[in-house]
């Protein structure tokens, strides 16, 4: 057997049951998996002329972390231009983009993301309060939550959008005024793409190279690898060209999308496209939606919300979504459905029972389920796909944010049900939704156990009891992860034929308190035995496109 790496003066963590393995070592065979586990001199002895070895120094090695829901295409070309995220009332947003169009050319378009819905208060949420800032500049911001964008008057011209319009998506709308013009809120894609088309749009190059800086932080923060939620445009023609010169430093599993119209042969293609694969990623699953989101009125709730809003499932006829993950289900073909609101989730869960079978299916988000929900998830065998986060940055404790007021006291106080759906025997998978909010996977679990402000971890947990245990939040980015992607036999934990992706982390994170654990140094992190990221050469390395919360597009 050749070795391809050795680690020792290791402290073992088994992800599993949380306790320290006898060993101290591990070798890695020139296929990158674990070929052995002993104490030091044994596996250093199994070392070549070629083999690497690294001395961990008493640094703690588990299995590699995998976030569970991520956009890592879509949030390398979002993450560049203005960060409004920072901004908590319309006077800071006036001033941010008064202050970006004075370093515009004439015609340059102005960009920008993680507009928060809460600067507007009580107020409807419209381009009218910026148009003296933006009088004659093309401008295009992105709402936090994704789904979402505002549309200067300039932006709306040049698209030739003058008034409403209808689409496939049931909840995609130009929102008018009373007298039918644009107000400037594009809700959902098809709405947002009428402006996103007539925009300029960065070179191939610049796309690769804004990509594989994304990755590479991603791995200096601790990922070896990702389920990842899109596969639009030529985002695996990407991955393919990175893989092949071995520029991927994650292990990526690709759920392309199929929305609503999407008939027997589209069906084919997806189907058809599950061949598609390189070393280290492969497309594996479909991803589908539901609903929209709760902050901009477009998730599918049983109650309208209090604007009278998120009454609509995100295709016009459900049914058509039901038929789809049957015919999907027949052909072996996991499936990943977007479903936020109470509705959206019921009748995900109710597809899934309809064409039972041993496919292994998954909802994603999962904001506020009622009682009668939650024992579900395991009776059908549903991986529950939550990330923790959003309910830490984007919801207060107090309930006076804008997702809450909509959903009131009752539904919101079932915010991101973590715990009760991992007592009810559910599989919980933990992730980031990168760019909606920041990729770092000790921050993910972080958020898993205290639940508080990322920004100010003096502010009160939302929803305390809903926590999980240090434990639980490491199951949920690598045991659990594994199970989801039907992997568990080769992945997410430590032992011998397992694969070499592994997470180095300078001390137990299970007994790092939770405030602490996104300062938490990552020493090394390797994807089939080889480094994708040692924290000496990362000194003083510029940190990537990864920002605070309120960034992206949630999908």
């Amino acid at each position: 057997m050749r070795t391809r790496l050795v680690l020792s003066s290791a402290r073992l963590l088994d992800p599993g049951t949380g306790t320290f393995l006898p060993e101290t070592a591990l070798a890695v065979s020139e296929t990158g998996r674990i070929a052995a586990l002993g104490d030091d001199r044994e596996i250093r002895a199994l070392a070549t002329g070629d083999t690497e070895v690294i001395d961990l120094k008493g640094a703690v090695v588990t299995a590699g972390l995998v976030d569970g829901h991520l956009h890592p295409v879509t949030g390398a070309e979002l993450a560049h231009g203005l960060d409004l995220s920072h901004c908590t009332d319309l006077h800071g947003v006036r001033d941010a983009l008064a202050s970006q169009t004075r370093r515009l050319g004439r015609g340059d378009w102005l960009f920008a993301w993680g507009l928060d819905p809460n600067v507007f208060g009580d107020e409807p949420v419209s381009g009218a309060p910026f148009d003296t800032v933006l009088d004659g500049v093309p401008a295009f911001l992105l709402l936090f939550d994704a789904h979402s964008a505002l549309a200067s008057r300039r932006a709306l011209e040049l698209a030739g959008v003058d008034g409403p319009r209808v689409f496939d998506q049931a909840s995609a709308e130009v929102v008018c005024d009373e007298h039918g013009r644009p107000t400037g809120l594009l809700q959902e894609d098809a709405a947002c793409e009428l402006v996103e088309r007539v925009a300029p749009r960065p070179t191939h190059a610049e796309r690769r190279d804004r990509l594989s800086k994304a990755l590479y932080d991603m791995a200096a923060a601790g990922l070896t690898g990702a389920h990842v939620m899109d596969a639009n445009g030529d985002s695996l023609a990407l991955l393919s060209e990175l893989d092949e010169t071995g520029e991927l430093p994650l292990r990526l599993r690709v759920a392309p999308w199929c929305q609503p119209g999407t008939g027997a042969d589209g069906i084919r293609q997806l189907i058809d496209l599950q061949r598609e694969r390189g070393r280290l990623w492969r497309v594996d699953g479909v991803k589908l939606f539901m609903d929209g989101t709760i902050d901009n009125g477009t998730a599918w709730l049983e109650r309208p919300d209090c604007h009278g809003e998120s009454t609509h499932a995100f295709w016009p006829d459900p049914a058509a979504y039901t038929h789809v993950i049957g015919e999907l289900a027949r052909a072996g073909v996991p499936t990943a459905t977007h479903a936020i609101g109470d509705a959206a989730v019921r009748h995900a869960l109710d597809a899934v029972e309809k064409h039972r079978s041993t496919v292994r299916h998954r909802i994603e988000h999962i904001e506020t389920v009622p009682d009668d929900t939650l024992h579900r998830f395991a009776e059908l065998g549903v991986i529950a796909s939550m990330q923790p986060t959003h309910c830490c940055d984007f919801t207060r404790a107090d309930h006076t944010d804008n997702w809450s007021r909509r959903l009131g006291e009752e539904r919101a106080s079932r915010a991101w049900r973590c715990r009760d759906l991992w007592d009810s025997g559910a599989t919980v998978v933990l992730g980031s939704d990168w760019p909606i909010a920041p990729f770092p996977p000790l921050t993910v679990m972080a958020g898993a156990r205290h639940r508080r402000p990322t920004r100010d971890l003096s502010q009160p947990p939302h929803g305390p009891e809903q926590a999980l245990t240090p434990l639980e939040a490491l199951r949920g980015m690598t045991v659990n992860a594994a199970f989801a992607a039907n992997e568990e036999h080769e992945a997410g934990r430590l032992a011998p034929g397992h694969r070499a992706d592994l997470t180095v982390l300078a001390d137990n994170p299970l007994t790092t308190p939770a405030a602490d654990l996104p300062q938490l140094p990552v020493v090394l992190t390797t994807v089939d035995g080889k480094v994708t990221h040692r924290a000496e050469e990362a000194a003083g390395r510029e940190r990537g496109p990864w920002r605070g919360p309120c960034s992206g597009r949630k999908a």
